[in-house]
Formats: C-alpha cells, structure tokens, sequence
C-alpha cells in the first residue's frame, strides 16, 4: 500500500500531456498552449499617442510658449504633413505621430484659443509617446508554452490578430457510479435507495478541472452490468469509477477490470478518508476507483484525479496551493495515515486560523460545503492542540480570504 505521497506520485509519473488541436481564440480560454506563440510584428505597430492632447516639438515648447494649432488627428488617423517649428497638432489617444512632432501635451495643461494654444509646462522629448516596439518586439515568444489562458492572454492574441490558437487537448472523462441501490436524480425514492450524487458531483469537478464528462450512468452489483459500463467508460481518456471497489461481496469493479485487460497499479492509499481507492492503467489509460462515500468520492478526486487530469491537458500546476495555519481547537487523530480534514478558514493581521468545519464523519457531506480547505494531517501525528500549525490545502477561491 503507498504512502499518500507515493501514491500521488505513481499517477502523475503514469500520465502525460494530451495531443494538441487548434481551436478559436475564445475558446482557448482557460486551456494550455501546446506550442510557442511568437510576435508577427512589433507592438505598438507606430508610435502612437497615450492621452488626448497637442503633438508638438519639444524644443519649441517652454512655460508660457504660445503655439499655432494646424490640424487635428484623431485615432485611426493618418497625417503626413510635418509638425513645423511653433506649430501644434490637436491628437487623440492612440492616434500616430505626426512627422516633425516628438512629444505629446495632455490638454489639461494646455490653454487653447482663437487657434493658439499656451503650453504651460515645460516639455521633454518622448513625453507622453509610446514608441513602436515598446511593448512587444516582432520575433519575441509572447506566450510560451504551458501558458494557460487567461483574459490578458486572450488580449495579446487578439492584438496580433490570432484567429485560432494551439493547446492541448481537453480529456474526456467517463464516470460511472456503481450500486443497486441508487436511483438517478428525478426518480421516485423508494426504500433503501439513495439518489446517484456522485455522477453530477464528480461530473461537476471533472468541468471545473477544463476537461469533459462522459456521462455512463448507474452500473449495478453484477458482473455483466460492470463489464458493459466499464467497456465502454474504457473508449474515454480517463475512466473513473465510485463505489464498488472495496472488499465486499458485491464490490467487483476491481475484478471486471481485470477480466478487461485493465493492469491494477495500486489498491489502497495510507489515508483517511478514501483508503480503498484504486488507480490502473490499460494501454497507458488511466482508471480510477474512487470509495462510493460521497465526501470520500470528492476529496480523492481533489487529491488524486485533478492532479492528474491538469497534467494531461498541458498544465505545469497541478497541485492547490498549500498555507500554513494556526488550529483554533484540538484534532483528533491516530498516527498510521495522512488525515484530510476539512476546515474553515479565518484570516487576523495577515495569518490564517483553521478550525474544524464540522463533523469528520464521511457522511456528513455539508461539511464539505463549509469548508475553505483540506488539513492534510501527516502519518506520524497524532492528536493536534489549538495553537499548532498545519499545512492546509486551498479548495475555495484563491485563499483571499478577508480579514476578520
């Protein structure tokens, strides 16, 4: 059985990046660049103004100089007449330079009249200009590699033109939830049966992640239902699995997989909660067998699953942010395996408190609704006290909490 840290480790050196595809530039938001993207040409393409103002000679402009106004260029404009000496071009932002002129004076401190203006501050060659290729030089990679998307991304490839955009391909995910006891949302309650949670759930992380669900169904306790689900699950990039994979009389998701050439690589991780997941491969093809608890199904999707799926689709981060925080109450544990334990998070004076965010049972889904993070306990710790610190695993927004 691998240690949590082993077990991470084996998924992740057992999968790679996915094939790339082009794909239009809005779309491309939020994937990750398969190849470089290099400048066509120089931006900005021109010198070009940064404010509203007057094109003019520095030389000729001191405090109190008086100019003649000649023309006006707005943006997307084009003048070849030269700025001669004590002469002004009315400009507008974005709009080139005129020849002759080298600085720009914003009309807050101009006073215009009678086709004059009265510069009344001194000016300095360059002010207020941007010059071609200050920003970008033709040739520069912009966008490397392993770039992920975002906005601000999207902006310099639309400055460029770019109409479609390399990156790597999204994974298509099957999930298949296991058990004769579950009925699909909208179908009447009957006893002993509960409502298949997991499908939408894991579903739902699978579309946070970037990649795609391919919805299997229900899959019940019996070796022909298993064999056809998972064979087809198998067409996928990714198959992954809830319930059915622990050492009961009905848990035959494992042997199935088997008896369909799917090669076990571990069963069992050093963790509470999710212990008897699995992880296998068929023709380098990962499988995941996640535990039927809806929490346990959740949290070792998070550790294991995302990870893996982030690193198959081109990104360099896989991993949540980890932070240090300070407990406000006891925990309590036995040493033998790494614990996840949600908490919720507080931020004073620039550091972070955790306290517990409910009950730990994995029944107890709402604690995972309330929970800013996941407390990853290490083996060897036991009981923890208030005042210790923990290494806390960042699963809502980006961890700017506010200060309380």
């Amino acid at each position: 059985m691998p240690t949590f840290e082993e077990a991470r480790k084996i998924i992740l050196d057992n999968v790679t990046p996915l094939g790339a595809e082009r794909v239009e530039t809005l779309e491309s938001l939020g994937r990750v660049l398969s190849e470089d993207v290099v400048a066509p040409r120089d931006m900005p393409l021109w010198d070009n103004t940064a404010m509203d103002g007057y094109a003019v000679r520095s030389e000729d402009c001191r405090e109190s100089t008086i100019l003649q106004l000649t023309g006006f260029l707005p943006a997307g404009g084009n003048m070849t007449e030269t700025v001669r000496r004590g002469t002004a071009v009315k400009i507008l932002t974005g709009a080139p330079i005129p020849p002759g002129a080298d600085a720009v004076v914003p009309f807050e401190e101009v006073d215009e009249a009678d086709g004059h203006v009265a510069i009344r501050v001194s000016v300095k060659r360059g002010d207020n200009i941007r010059f071609k290729g200050e920003d970008v030089k033709a040739g520069e990679t912009i966008l490397p590699v392993g770039t992920v998307l975002r906005p601000s991304e999207i902006s310099m490839l639309a400055s460029f033109g770019k109409l479609f955009v390399p990156v790597h391909r999204r994974v298509r995910v099957a999930v298949l939830s296991t058990g004769d006891e579950l009925l699909e949302p909208g179908e009447p309650l009957e006893p002993g049966k509960i409502v298949n949670s997991n499908s939408l759930a894991l579903a739902a992380a699978v579309v946070q992640a970037g990649a795609v669900p391919v919805m299997l169904g229900i899959a019940r306790d019996n070796k022909e239902s298993l064999r056809e689900k998972l064979a087809e699950g198998l067409k996928a990039d990714v198959l992954i699995t809830s319930a059915g994979v622990s050492a009961g009389d009905r848990d035959y998701v494992r042997d199935v997989l088997d008896e369909l050439q799917v090669r076990q690589v571990f069963w069992k991780v050093d963790i509470k909660p999710g212990r008897p997941t699995a992880f296998a491969l068929r023709d380098g093809k990962p499988v995941f067998s996640l535990p039927g608890n809806p929490v346990s199904s959740l949290l070792t999707f998070e550790e294991f699953v995302r990870p893996a799926l982030l690193k198959m689709m081109g990104h360099r981060r896989v991993l949540r942010p980890l932070i240090t925080a300070t407990l406000r109450e006891d925990i309590q544990k036995k040493p033998g395996r790494v614990n996840f334990v949600r908490v919720a998070l507080e931020r004073e004076n620039g550091e972070y408190f955790a306290r517990s965010s409910g009950k730990q049972a994995t029944g107890f889904l709402k604690t995972l609704l309330l929970a800013d993070g996941i407390a990853v306990i290490p083996v060897e710790k036991g009981e923890l006290k208030a005042g210790d610190q923990v290494d806390v695993q960042l699963i809502a927004g980006d961890g700017g909490l506010m200060e309380a």
